[in-house]
Order: structure tokens, then sequence, then C-alpha cells
């Protein structure tokens, strides 16, 4: 089975497939601070941290291309100008080409690429795949093609944790979901004949600022159509590392 290594710390993980090796990120939302200012949310912009965090992943792992999981940017349908200009920084110090899967935020993002004239490739919200790993954003239902993959990739949820300290104080926490493909549910959607892979992650949000989904608070729901159903005995890991068990029980 091809590996999906999360760098330690990071909301980013190698994989190394078809003879490349892979920097994959999700959810980077580019433009996000001014999108909330413009609701009345007042944000610093953090598009240098977030570009400088970036570059040094690429960097640190010598990654031969960046994969991102969809929502490169935050503005749904014509990015911004806030967005635009994240962007082009962040291509102009990128070294490495880019495989970008388009998410629900990325609606409108082909002129902008075009225009920036950068090293980017775009594949459709049903997914793509490099060698025996398949990438899905998640809004939407992979593609059979995606599904029958070793290991399918999602994103979309970024989901999170409540912690809990021994006088019942609480913080949020970035996880990964990590667990056998369930093939019910995709089957149901695509037909009983659809082949499906061994393993599901669900990448957490390279963005901090985002949001996500509460996986172990009673009451939340998944936003992906086919979550949880298609992940199986879905194990939570902090970005550290640290295994919390089933992410339902944490």
């Amino acid at each position: 089975m091809a590996a999906v290594e999360p760098v330690p710390g990071a909301p980013a993980a190698v994989v190394t497939t078809a003879g490349e090796r892979l920097l994959v990120v999700a959810d980077y939302h580019a433009g996000i601070e001014a999108v909330l200012r413009s609701e009345g949310v007042e944000l610093d912009s953090g598009a240098p941290r977030r570009r400088e965090r970036l570059l040094g992943l690429v960097a640190e792992t010598g990654a031969d291309r960046l994969v991102v999981l969809g929502d490169l940017t935050h503005a749904v349908g014509d990015p911004w100008g806030a967005e635009r200009e994240e962007l082009a920084a962040l291509f102009d110090a990128l070294g490495a080409p880019t495989l970008l899967v388009k998410g629900n935020h990325d609606g409108e993002i082909e002129p902008v690429i075009e225009d920036l004239a950068v090293d980017v490739t775009v594949a459709p919200a049903a997914g793509t795949r490099v060698g025996a790993v398949g990438f899905a954003h998640g809004h939407t239902w992979p593609s059979p093609e995606v599904l029958a993959a070793e290991t399918v990739c999602t994103a979309h949820e970024h989901p999170v944790v409540r912690l809990e300290d021994e006088v019942g104080g609480g913080r949020r926490e970035r996880v990964w979901l990590r667990g056998r493909l369930a093939p019910a549910p995709f089957r149901e959607h695509h037909g009983e004949g659809t082949e499906v892979g061994e393993e599901l992650v669900v990448f957490p949000a390279f963005n901090d600022t985002s949001g996500g989904t509460w996986v172990n608070v009673a009451g939340q729901d998944f936003l992906s159509p086919f979550l949880p159903e298609g992940l199986a005995d879905g194990q939570a890991y902090l970005l550290d590392g640290t295994r919390l068990g089933r992410y339902d029980r944490v």
C-alpha cells in the first residue's frame, strides 16, 4: 500500500507513489481574512505566515510536486483581489509544480491560474489518481477511478476534536482521520460493481482559522456526503502523531 506519512507537527503529508514524492495539503483558504473582514470579523492577514509555512514544508520534505486537496481559495466563485495577490506571491516563490483538486471554494479558479501563468494542473472535484493513491476534496462523491486506488485522500471536513483537562477546561485540536474504506455507501451511489480501495485518509485543514467539524461532539454532522459511513473504524491522530483512538470516542 502506498504510504501517506504525515509530517510531524504539520497539517501535511508526504506521499510516495508512481515514482514521485508528493507533499499533500488541504484547505489552504487563501484570502480568508479578507472575506471574514467583509463579514465584520477583524483579522490581520495570515498570508505571509501560510506561504512561508508551506514553502518550508516543500523544502523540508524534498517534494517533487505539491498536491492541494481543494479549497486553495476561500471566497466561493470568482476569487477576490486578496486571494489573487496571495496566490501570486505563493506561486512566484514556489519551486515545485502543483496539482490542485478542485474544492467547493475553487469554482472559478481556472482563469486565475491562467492569468498567473504558473505550473498548476487543475483536476475536477470528483478527483484524480497518482499511481496507487486517489485524491478528492470530499464535498462531492469521489469518482470510481479514485475509489479504486489503494488509498484515498480527502479533505473538506477540517476535522477537529475537543480535548478537556482535569479542571474542565477545553481546547480545539486539528486531527487526521484514518480508517478502512467502507464499500457500502460508495456502491450504493455508484453501483454494486464499484471497486473500493483499502484506506481512507481525511486531512486536517492547513488553514488554522477556517473552523472545522467537531468529530467527537454529539450532534455535529459531517459535511462530506460519504462520511461517516464511508470510514470504518476511523482513528483520530493529532498533528504531532498522537493516536487518540476512535474519533467518536475521544
